[in-house]
């Protein structure tokens, strides 16, 4: 238990550490990515104006196994054709600390081949 802890508190001085180089505008939003054992969760943030645009997740589509590559990569999907309703072509991508790798990157590549640029 105290490994997992440890785990997550270096997560977190990761995240704040590249949170202080990206920030989200009206215009190119700041898409967030939350990992966990069970699911992916994403969202689409304004940070100027504090509001989130749009979010998906695994839950939301009604993905079993949100732990694997293919649920990432629904999830990546998702998100860009949210964002395409919303006419946000754009954004910064935030990966919240975890290592591009995995997931991560597979939800990343399918928003991109969904259309999303970053």
């Amino acid at each position: 238990m105290i490994k997992k802890e440890a785990t997550n508190k270096a997560r977190l001085r990761r995240h704040i550490r590249v949170r202080n180089n990206l920030s989200g505008t009206k215009e190119v939003p700041r898409l967030n990515v939350f990992r966990s054992n069970n699911g992916i969760y994403v969202q689409v943030i304004d940070d100027e104006a504090g509001k989130t645009l749009a979010s998906s997740s695994n839950l939301e589509l009604k993905i079993k196994n949100g732990s694997n590559i293919e649920a990432a990569k629904a999830v990546g999907k998702d998100i860009a054709e949210k964002c395409k309703k919303l006419k946000i072509k754009k954004v910064v991508f935030d990966r919240g600390g975890y290592q591009y790798h995995g997931r991560v990157s597979a939800l990343a590549d399918a928003a991109r081949e969904a259309g999303l640029e970053f």
